[in-house]
């Protein structure tokens, strides 16, 4: 994708919001050349095209900004071929997939995961709370669902780190526009995790555990016996597919959630004085600035949503931020207010069959991480010495790139 192409891109990334509006407003859906694909934006269409999944297939939920340069593919040739994940399948296909994230997620598996997560974080606050400032993303909000993530997969936490790294890489591979070299040393990455990931598949075939990599090995490739290698290409993909959505998400909701809260100061003086408006600060927070803001679906056959009709082919973006910022669903929609009353009610998280199974666990670390420094570093602020917070020009993990913080 040219240069140019990604300028407009980043615009309309970094702030979809003025789009959405626009869109909401406007007769049937709005056709967006940046996205190729008609953005559905009003909280109606946006469940009623969720709900309709044999009409608007998930095969193509994440198509990248960028097609990788044929030296990055020779790379990426060594590694592991893409295969289906519970993103990109519809019907029997997602349920196969979608049933062992649901049994590593149960709600008994997050309770679980709780303690040790606010254990870790604050470890973390511990080795930046005597500077007098932090800048709140590479010190704390990458890193905690990171290792929150790791434990759940089952993961060694000397790995942690090279696996955290390896899901950003590959984010970066296909979605920003690095250089020639860039590419290649990105894909060098991927396929890194990928190994990394292959050895603790077969390691749980060999020796199954009590943790979510043992619980997919069970679930995707039944039976005993050496792997093949087609299983290992599936688990590999459902296993990076899983990583990356756990801990990129999670840590834009905890990078975005910090920066609304101290963007206005009277919001976060009500957290620290009333702790009980914490879980209604969490729900706003997901609502108000969608760390995903959205998925493509695919038209499976000839289709009619808002009154425009779509062929079959026809790509939808299907715009969860847009969806709550809908004031049929919403009063004050574009106020960050967590005073309103609590509600669930929003799209933050997906809604219908691929509903985000993980939501509770993001919940439960936002939750922990805001009564965190709220008791500890009630005098939190955004330092102004340092240039302004800019969001990364992303849909799928909208968070500040850098939020710097002082107390």
């Amino acid at each position: 994708m040219a240069s140019k192409d990604h300028a407009r891109l980043d615009e309309l990334y970094r702030d979809p919001y003025p789009l959405y509006a626009r869109a909401r407003r406007a007769e049937g859906l709005t056709f967006v050349p940046e996205l190729d694909a008609w953005l559905v934006a009003r909280d109606a269409d946006v469940r009623e095209v969720l709900r309709r999944a044999d009409d608007f297939s998930s095969a193509r939920a994440l198509l990248p900004d960028v097609m990788p340069s044929p030296p990055a593919l020779e790379v990426l040739a060594k590694g592991y071929g893409k295969r289906p994940t519970v993103v990109s399948t519809d019907g029997p296909a997602h349920q196969r997939h979608r049933a062992p994230l649901n049994r590593g997620l149960s709600a008994g598996r997050v309770a679980e995961l709780v303690p040790f997560a606010a254990e870790c974080a604050e470890a973390l606050v511990d080795g930046f709370a005597a500077d007098g400032r932090v800048e709140l993303m590479e010190a704390y909000a990458r890193r905690l669902p990171g290792r929150v993530i790791g434990r759940l997969i089952g993961f060694d936490p000397a790995d942690v780190p090279a696996a955290v790294h390896g899901g950003y890489r590959a984010e970066e591979l296909l979605f920003r526009p690095l250089d020639p070299d860039g590419q290649v040393r990105a894909a060098e990455d991927v396929v890194a995790l990928q190994r990394l990931l292959d050895g603790y598949v077969r390691d749980r075939r060999e020796s199954p555990r009590d943790d979510l990599c043992s619980g997919m090995v069970a679930a995707l490739a039944p039976g005993e016996g050496e792997l093949t290698l087609d299983q290992r290409h599936e688990l590999v993909s459902n296993l990076q597919n899983f990583l990356i959505a756990g801990h990129l998400t999670t840590t834009a909701l905890i990078g975005g959630t910090l920066l609304h809260l101290l963007s206005d100061r009277r919001q976060w003086e009500l957290i620290c004085a009333d702790p009980e408006l914490i879980p209604a600060a969490v729900e706003e927070a997901a609502r108000y600035d969608t760390a995903v803001q959205g998925f493509r679906r695919i038209a499976t056959r000839p289709v009619t949503i808002a009154g425009t009709e779509l062929p079959a082919g026809a790509t939808v973006f299907v715009a969860y931020g847009s969806a709550n910022r809908d004031d049929e669903r919403h009063d004050r929609p574009d106020v960050f207010d967590i005073t309103r009353p609590l509600s669930r009610q929003h799209v933050a998280f997906g809604h219908g069959a691929h509903g985000c199974p993980g939501s509770q666990l993001a919940r439960e670390q936002l939750r922990l991480t805001i009564a965190l420094f709220a008791r500890r570093m009630p005098g939190l602020r955004i330092d102004e010495d340092q240039p302004p917070p800019v969001m990364r020009p992303t849909m799928i993990h909208r968070s500040p790139q850098a939020l710097h913080l002082v107390w």
